[in-house]
């Protein structure tokens, strides 16, 4: 730098100096304490909506921890016994809704509790940093209430934990979901005095999956899936019930890391369980996480052509999942009344099958070009500073390599979180989404970082508590 002028050295060394600095938070408490202090009666109630994963799992017959928490005496998908309460049971020619078992949503997971080997009590945060960020809004969460945790005088709740069975069909989940709304709204009728057919809306924050389960809720209500391949009807039924929703790193388009999971299995490390593809394979929502074969994000090695990725032909061609002959072994876990290999693989890929074609039915019914109808808006938060997977080849052996990246939040890319329909064939000026979003506001952190960041927790505190209501609502 000797050659540069004086004056020119100091602003560099002015500007690296700025650049050291850390970076600014916004003092909240003293920005929303008004509003968050006028908590009345009139406060719209919020539902936290967590994504796969982020709700805690139990046997409601033996009370066993199935997930959640890595402890003496969690279900082990290691074991026979703990595969088949982690796995859902497989039934040849059952519809996917009627196969059933005894595991059961307890809460909303706000942290993961680990206790193995080297891990001890140790505590992962989750969905903790919403609820933090709520909490500072003076929301009033039930599930705190109820446990005890937090002594709310007698004062009427205004959060809601909405947990699910995150394996199962997304739009199972919704119908769920509509149940937990249809509660809030009484309570809020009750504490206004108001008839019991009076209109109230809700706000809905919803991480990742859950932001799926939303999008189906907000328009088709509770309705199920035809079993006949066809879509609901798009009647906005959920809408008429959310003032906000607010969707958080939300695969709306897929993740490439939904297929290589569904191939490759969930192995965390040697000391944690290992979930083999076989398990996570009996799971209906990771299927509906899958890139659209659309966007050819899947594309065979020797020719580049795209890979559809919802036929049961190439499951079998590749041996994926639970297609491989390889996965027997787990089999025999989850199928222990099937007596030969033959058997238990006409149950698996009859599984599949529905699976497959599942997913495909569900991704149809969000496609659809929609907008919400007035009085409800649609916001998003999604990264877009993080490499992220989201495009693969497939060699002639099956086995999948991640060869592209795309800005995102290291796992759902910006394009599927804006559910982007432009490709680099067909890329045009301006977003092409058959989503309609009002809000779309980026932060630069990973997946499960989007919630902690001061920029997530004051927007949405903008949000929830001193946005204006959308035009048409009560």
């Amino acid at each position: 730098m000797r050659n540069l002028p004086a004056c020119l050295i100091t602003l560099c060394c002015m500007a690296l100096a700025g650049c050291a600095q850390p970076a600014r938070s916004p003092d909240l408490a003293r920005i929303y304490d008004r509003a968050a202090q006028s908590a009345g009666p009139e406060r719209t109630p919020v539902i936290v909506l967590p994504g796969i994963l982020g709700s805690k799992l139990e046997d409601a017959v033996d009370g066993q921890r199935v997930w959640g928490a890595f402890t003496f005496g969690a279900a082990d998908a290691d074991t026979a016994d703990g595969a088949r309460k982690i796995a859902l049971p497989m039934e040849e020619g059952k519809p996917l809704a009627e196969i059933r078992d005894s595991v059961i949503p307890t809460d909303v997971l706000d942290v993961v509790v680990a206790d193995v080997a080297v891990f001890r009590n140790l505590e992962i945060g989750a969905y903790v940093d919403i609820l933090q960020t709520l909490a500072a809004g003076q929301y009033r969460d039930e599930n705190l209430g109820e446990s005890g945790a937090v002594n709310y005088g007698g004062l009427h709740y205004t959060c809601f934990q909405h947990a699910y069975d995150w394996r199962r069909d997304v739009a199972e989940a919704a119908a769920d979901l509509a149940l937990m709304v249809d509660g809030a709204q009484w309570l809020a009728r009750d504490v206004r005095g108001l008839p019991e057919d009076a209109p109230v809306k809700v706000d809905v924050v919803a991480h990742s999956m859950g932001g799926l389960v939303l999008r189906y809720y907000l328009r088709y209500g509770a309705q199920p899936m035809p079993e006949d391949g066809s879509l609901p009807d798009l009647t906005w039924e959920g809408a008429a019930n959310v003032r906000r929703a607010v969707l958080v790193g939300t695969p709306s388009a897929g993740s490439i890391l939904s297929l290589q999971q569904l191939v490759d299995g969930w192995d965390l490390n040697p000391l944690f369980p290992n979930y083999r593809s076989s398990i996570l394979g009996t799971m209906p929502a990771i299927y509906q996480l899958l890139p659209r074969a659309r966007h050819g994000f899947v594309r065979d090695a020797a020719t580049n052509e795209p890979i559809d990725v919802f036929d049961i032909a190439t499951w079998e061609k590749y041996e994926w999942g639970l297609a491989d002959p390889d996965q027997d072994r787990i089999l025999e876990w989850l199928l222990p009344d099937a007596e030969t290999a033959e058997e238990r693989r006409e149950i698996a890929l009859d599984h599949l099958r529905k699976c497959l074609a599942r997913a495909e039915q569900f991704h149809r019914a969000l496609d659809v070009p929609a907008s919400p109808p007035p009085g409800t808006e649609l916001s998003l938060f999604a990264g877009d500073a993080e490499p992220t997977p989201t495009t693969a080849l497939v060699d002639a052996d099956g086995k999948i390599r991640i060869v592209g990246e795309a800005p995102g939040d290291n796992t759902v890319t910006r394009q599927s979180a804006l559910m982007d329909e432009r490709t680099d064939d067909n890329w045009t000026p301006g977003l092409v989404s058959p989503v309609a979003w009002d809000r779309v506001q980026f932060v630069f952190e990973d997946h499960l970082g989007l919630t902690r960041t001061p920029a997530f927790s004051d927007n949405l505190l903008y949000l929830l508590l001193e946005a204006p209501d959308p035009e048409g609502s009560e």
